[in-house]
């Protein structure tokens, strides 16, 4: 956040200068720049498809060849329980919203270092850059969601009003990225080996998410503390709403929340309080 600017006479010289302290998010200066945002995602999603081969098949490739993976060999050799679902789409429901979360995370952590060149150009809301790739990813998303919704009705599963509630759990989902996101992205423009630990992180919270096995095999007594994992309470939120499988517990939900959202209002003061260095380190 800069101090306010003044228009000045002509001949004289504005310096835009950081505010000391901490800093509130300002929603409204975000709102302002909302066209620099579409621009950015805009950017992200032409950058990420440019001279492929398959384009936007990418987005429903890597679910879907990840789930028929799981499907084989944890689903038919390993015989790990699906809480009564077919394993195919007990896998698929839950790599859906965990492979825009690792892209949303990814893009996020990256995202100041990606754009240095512009950041020390020219002004305007940092917050911008990290949320870009949360927008992008929605097509891969959307297009996902299409093919599991076919792939439901394939096995004669209807929609339930389940579905009503899954804006909720992709908000959570939303949440989580964004959160571990900024503190990402501002750690990685002051500190440049942050961008190794984004991929070891995301391999540890793959398994440590209900994605191959459902989270009723883990231990009552470990339950609670299994749930502060934000993604447990969105993957768990999405099977149910998309398989009707067994409905998670308020507990967890609340636990998973409550952490998505510290995450989130920690990361956003980590990333103002951090971001008048960002010009200097990055």
């Amino acid at each position: 956040m800069t101090e306010p600017v003044q228009s000045a006479p002509e001949g004289k010289v504005i310096f835009i200068r950081p505010r000391s302290g901490w800093v509130r998010v300002d929603l409204r200066e975000l709102w302002e720049y909302r066209e620099l945002l579409w621009v950015l995602a805009s950017r992200d999603i032409r950058v990420r498809y440019k001279q492929t081969l398959l384009g936007v098949a990418w987005a429903v490739l890597q679910p879907t060849a990840a789930a028929a993976a799981f499907t084989l060999f944890f689903g038919h050799f390993a015989q790990i329980p699906s809480d009564g679902a077919p394993y195919a789409l007990f896998a698929f429901a839950a790599l859906v919203p965990w492979t825009y979360f690792a892209q949303a995370l990814s893009g996020s952590a990256g995202s100041l270092v990606e754009h240095r060149a512009v950041i020390t150009k020219i002004y305007f809301p940092r917050l911008l850059l990290p949320l870009a790739p949360l927008l992008a990813g929605l097509l891969d998303f959307a297009l996902a969601m299409a093919l599991l919704f076919m792939a439901l009705l394939a096995h004669g599963r209807v929609p339930q009003m389940g579905m009503l509630a899954l804006p909720a759990f992709l908000g959570l989902t939303v949440m989580t990225a964004l959160g571990t996101g900024l503190w990402l992205a501002a750690l990685s423009a002051l500190y440049r080996d942050f961008r190794h630990v984004v991929p070891f992180l995301l391999q540890l919270w793959l398994f440590a998410s209900p994605i191959a096995y459902p989270a009723s095999i883990v231990p009552e007594r470990w339950r609670l503390l299994y749930g502060l994992n934000p993604m447990v309470g969105a993957i768990e939120g999405f099977r149910w709403a998309l398989l009707g499988t067994t409905a998670p517990r308020g507990e967890l939900l609340a636990a998973s929340a409550l952490t998505a959202l510290l995450l989130l209002l920690t990361g956003a003061a980590a990333f103002r309080r951090l971001e008048r260095t960002f010009v200097d380190v990055v």
